[in-house]
């Protein structure tokens, strides 16, 4: 897709399959709460006929591109992927050139949910160092249809009965509705993750099957904000985000709202994310770039 077929892709239901909906709905716009930082007034607007986006509160504003940038903490080549994966997961594609062919829009359709069996998904968990029968205690092998094809992946459930997908060798995605992933044990702490690898991987690190803490698992920084009433019920929180920018900003937010966070991220700070420190992969060291002498004469 160009670069301008993307910039057609409909904010307004991208917004929905994230459990994003409006607080005022107009026939030509929508008033919402800020998708990417702690907005109370819902000053986030976006114009449906323009497919553009404004927010209020900053002054920013753009396509759907800048909107995932802004959202996922990314560059552009970033976004674009993160688009690409929302058309191929969703069957969303470009709304106004469906409703002049007077095409539906193709939709996922889940053929089975089962426990992890396919060798290339079980060669996969054990990758990641998981032990399988604890990846099925939380996980399944989700194979669903798009656009007349058979698809199949790890699939953990959200809150909303929507799955997060991942499969070999790094493909990311979402059967909708977007949500947030919850464990309630009645417990006043919570333990935070951004993905569920990151969640498994802290069982096995304590090795247990169950935490007896409360447990959110965000499924992608984007979604610190809905977590925010289900954290803010706790009296103590311990975050094991990424070490990278949008895991840091997501532990700073978290802690602008929240008391007693604790960020555990330092004891696996030379390694991106809690999965990685758990394969003993470090973070790629910079690369040196040597100074330039010029010529000697």
């Amino acid at each position: 897709m160009t670069l301008q077929e993307i910039k057609q892709i409909s904010i307004r239901e991208y917004l929905h399959t994230m459990g994003i909906y409006p607080v005022n709905n107009r026939d030509y716009y929508g008033m919402y709460h800020c998708p990417y930082r702690n907005d109370q007034h819902a000053s986030f607007k976006v114009d449906y006929r323009q497919n553009i986006w404004h927010d209020f509160g900053t002054g920013d504003g753009g396509s759907i591109i800048d909107l995932v940038m802004k959202i996922n903490r990314c560059l552009l080549n970033e976004a674009l992927t993160e688009l690409n994966q929302y058309i191929s997961t969703t069957g969303r594609q470009m709304q106004d050139v469906f409703d002049k062919a007077n095409v539906n829009i193709p939709t996922i359709t889940i053929q089975s949910i089962i426990p992890i069996t396919h060798p290339k998904l079980t060669a996969w968990v054990q990758q990641r160092s998981i032990n399988l029968e604890l990846a099925n205690r939380y996980c399944r092998e989700v194979r669903y249809n798009n656009r007349d094809k058979t698809y199949f992946a790890i699939g953990f459930r959200n809150d909303k009965g929507g799955y997060e997908l991942n499969s070999p060798p790094d493909f990311k995605g979402c059967i909708p509705p977007k949500e947030i992933t919850t464990f309630r044990n009645g417990k006043a702490s919570c333990l935070v993750f951004e993905g569920f690898w990151d969640f498994l991987s802290y069982l096995v690190i304590q090795k247990i099957e169950k935490t007896n803490h409360d447990v959110a698992v965000l499924n992608s920084t984007a979604n610190v904000q809905k977590a925010m009433n289900f954290l803010k019920s706790h009296q103590e929180i311990y975050t094991y985000l990424d070490n990278d920018d949008g895991g840091r900003k997501a532990t700073e937010l978290i802690k602008s709202v929240c008391e007693n966070v604790n960020d555990r991220s330092p004891r696996y700070a030379r390694f991106k994310d809690l999965n990685d420190f758990l394969c003993n992969k470090p973070l790629p060291k910079p690369e040196v770039k040597k100074k330039k002498t010029g010529i000697r004469r």
